[in-house]
Formats: structure tokens, sequence, C-alpha cells
């Protein structure tokens, strides 16, 4: 999945020149956390938060001199220079940048112009889609040896009873490079006969692990 099927295009900026009273008005108003700053050209020349403008802002307990600190432009309190991503890049990689360098958003560039911006909540939700958790499903997991062709040779077993796969993940088996886990969602509310499909296939089940065989 890319960026660009997943970031926001309309994006609320602000110019280096405006006041922090101007940027605390727009955060309130549109209810978001960050307005990335831009110069004349759509530039991304910094970036700044719900949290840098709180932090400029004086107390409501402060003398009416010192809220003339609203008053100063923005770019005294913007956070410069800002880490950008390109509409094709991959949202599995930034999904890194996002956790290496704690970024609550990233502003989208192309030809050094904004064309959008993705933050941690976009994130979170194209998680749940590409683990397929936004559909009513049922999960499996299977604990397989890593080798090639392991993947077609258990999705067959789902195949054979024409059961619809909504999303696969694979993960690691403890520290163990021998076995992963694969994990399956499929569409369907009975999963029983296809764990009982894998059973007999051989294959452990580590999720779920506690339904019986049917008696004879």
């Amino acid at each position: 999945m890319l960026v660009e099927e997943v970031m926001k295009t309309e994006v609320t900026t602000l110019p280096p020149t405006a006041t922090i009273v101007e940027a605390l008005r727009l955060l309130q108003e549109n209810h978001i956390r960050h307005i990335p700053i831009v110069d004349d050209e759509k530039q991304v020349i910094g970036i700044v938060s719900d949290r840098d403008v709180r932090d400029a802002s004086p107390s409501v307990f402060d003398n009416q001199c010192e809220h003339q600190a609203l008053n100063n432009e923005i770019h005294t309190i913007m956070s410069h220079p800002v880490t950008t991503v390109h509409p094709l890049d991959f949202i599995e990689e930034i999904a890194r940048v996002f956790y290496d360098k704690e970024f609550a958003c990233l502003p989208v560039v192309r030809n050094n112009q904004l064309i959008g911006i993705i933050t941690e909540k976009d994130m979170l939700y194209t998680f749940i889609q590409l683990t397929g958790t936004n559909v009513q499903s049922s999960q499996i997991e299977i604990k397989v040896p890593h080798k090639p062709g392991i993947l077609p040779e258990v999705a067959a077993v789902f195949g054979e009873r024409k059961t619809n796969i909504t999303s696969v993940l694979m993960y690691p088996y403890n520290d163990d490079p021998n076995y992963k886990i694969l994990v399956f969602r499929i569409q369907t509310m009975n999963p029983l006969p296809v764990i009982q499909d894998l059973r007999h296939a051989g294959y452990e089940l580590m999720w779920p692990n506690n339904i019986a065989e049917p008696k004879v």
C-alpha cells in the first residue's frame, strides 16, 4: 500500500509570519494536532504541533503583558528541518520512520511541494485494514516450517473449502529461525471445518488450539 492511498490531501497550513494565536485558533477549529508551515511556493519549512502552541501559550493566571507572547510569529516555535515522505513510498516502510523517530505525523511532498499529510492515526487505521480486522472474520494461527513454498501449501487447504482469505500475516516463532507463524483471517463465522482440515494435514495450530475434534 502506498502513502498516496492513505494520506489526507486537505491540509491546513500557515506561513511562517502567522502568529501563535492564529495557529491556536486553527488547531481548535479544525480539531487537528499539527500544522505544516510553508513558504510562498508551498515548500515545507517547518511544522508546529498543538504541544508547541500549548507550551508557548501563557497561563491564564499570567498578567496581560505576558499574553502578548501569543502575537509572536509562528516560525519562532516551529520545528525544522522537517522529515517528509513521498506519495509513492510504501506504508510499511514509513511505519519504521514513525517508530524510530517517534513522529506523530509526516508531511507528504512531491517536487518539493506539500500535497498531503499522514498521521499516526492514519497509520493505525491502515494497519487495521491490512490485518483484515475491519471485516467480520475468524482468525487462525499456524506454526509452519520456514521453507520456500509453505504459504501456498497451507493456503491450498483453505482453497479446498472455498474459504475466502481476507488477510495473511507472518511473524517469527519465538527465537527459532526454523519456524514461522502464519496468521490467516477468513470470512466465515464457523472455522471448525477448515481447522479440522489443517490438523488432518499435520499442521500445528497456535490459535485456536482448544477446539476438540468432533466425536464420531
